[in-house]
């Protein structure tokens, strides 16, 4: 219910700002027949948007599942505790024993070889007798060090292939799944870009302001936000505002919305839920309430480079059960005047909000869900954090007004009504 209340709230603002240029067409319609044919030859818009959303949904599997590969080979490559390191490892002290028990055995053995030579040398048969007894029993003792030895070198020789084998293999999984991905982002990119072709031709889109424009390769993505949140507890997550661009987005800023609903959908819960970030002043860090009306500062973001920021969201004890619901987005500001941000629509992820005492059973992360144009690609291949949690004070230009987080105002207004409106604004201004 309450994604079906945020569809209608986000799309029916989007649809009526961006028909405005409509009505100041002064041009003579096209004769019908031309008209109807270029509507027989005109691909089907409904259909590349659920390709599109097809699309993403096979990339966002694709995500996860390489992020589980990943997430495999760091343990095993990690872990002292695997069952094929353990057995590799007992093998190695068993090698290490036999080795030493093998030296051992062949010392005793040389001596006695020395001491039966020389009984042999002399002429008491009593000696050579006890010296031959000696000598065979150190013989029995050394060979079967030396068999020991072998086996347990065996052993050993197998547990290390085990132990590369699995590694192997978990590397292969790892790209395997990143090649997976890859793919799966070069068809969401051919969707998008077919959408985008389209819906040009049929004049369905504004064209953004020349110098303020949204760009696919800047995004916002929530990592680590549980699907399932229990009443009572408090969960760290992080937002992840990614330049893929090559230029540098000389100001950049990560906007954040929260709301929840019960389970039938009609009474909000936000006074029960708690949004927090980790702001830091002068190299000092602390926990704060995500405000309300602001965006939060980033700082410089350099080409194909990536911004965290720390979040925690508190949810009370007496919180009934229902339904959250939380926007992502992003904007940039040069210092040549232009702008833009993340596609025109928010990424909105859901998560289930579970009583109090409730077991959630294994927990997923939450999947982004694009609002319209948003994507949740990470929008490049960089693994260069410029910010971890500690944010550039830089303030906020004039020239862009701020977005209001506050998730009431989200659902009533719509969260992609209120970003089109601020880039309007800001493109006007600029």
């Amino acid at each position: 219910m309450l994604a079906t209340a945020v569809a209608a709230a986000v799309t029916t603002p989007v649809v009526f700002l961006s028909a405005a240029p409509a009505f100041a067409d002064t041009k003579p319609s096209a004769p019908a027949q031309t008209q109807n044919d270029k509507q027989d030859q005109a691909p089907d818009i409904d259909q590349l948007k659920k390709d599109v959303a097809a699309a993403q949904k096979v990339y966002d599997a694709a995500v996860v599942a390489h992020n589980d590969a990943k997430k495999a080979f760091k343990e095993f490559d990690e872990s002292t505790t695997h069952p094929l390191k353990v057995a590799r490892d007992d093998a190695k002290k068993a090698a290490d024993a036999a080795a030493t028990a093998k030296t051992e055995a062949d010392a005793k053995l040389a001596t006695a070889q020395a001491e039966l030579d020389a009984a042999n040398a002399g002429t008491d048969e009593a000696a050579k007798t006890a010296a031959k007894e000696k000598f065979d029993a150190a013989k029995l003792v050394a060979d079967t060090a030396a068999t020991t030895k072998t086996a347990a070198d065996a052993t050993l020789t197998a547990a290390v292939t085990a132990v590369g084998d699995k590694s192997v293999a978990l590397s292969a999984a790892e790209q395997a799944a990143s090649d997976a991905k890859d793919e799966a982002l070069k068809k969401l990119d051919a969707a998008k870009e077919a959408l985008r072709k389209a819906q040009e031709e049929e004049g369905e889109e504004e064209p953004p302001h020349e110098d303020c424009f949204p760009d696919e390769k800047f995004t916002s993505v929530l990592q680590g936000l549980p699907s399932k949140v229990v009443a009572g507890t408090t969960v760290d997550f992080k937002l992840r505002l990614t330049n893929g661009t090559d230029r540098t987005m000389d100001e950049a800023y990560a906007f954040i919305a929260l709301h929840a609903f019960d389970e039938k959908g009609l009474k909000p819960l936000d006074k029960y839920l708690d949004l927090e970030w980790y702001e830091v002043v002068k190299g000092k860090g602390t926990w704060n309430d995500v405000p309300t009306a602001e965006e939060l500062p980033v700082g410089t973001l350099k080409p194909k480079a990536f911004a965290d920021i720390k979040l925690r969201l508190k949810v009370d004890a007496d919180t009934p059960a229902g339904q959250g619901l939380t926007f992502t987005a992003g904007d940039f500001w040069n210092e040549d005047g232009t702008c833009g941000g993340t596609p025109i629509d928010m990424t909105e992820y859901e998560f289930d909000i579970l009583a109090k005492g409730t077991d959630p059973g294994k927990v997923e992360d939450a999947t982004g869900t694009p609002g319209g144009k948003n994507t949740t690609t990470q929008g490049g291949t960089s693994t260069t954090a410029v910010t971890t949690g500690q944010l550039a004070k830089t303030g906020s230009n004039d020239a862009m007004p701020q977005i209001a987080l506050a998730g009431a105002t989200a659902v009533a207004l719509g969260a992609g009504a209120m970003f089109m409106v601020r880039r309007r604004k800001a493109g006007a201004d600029a």
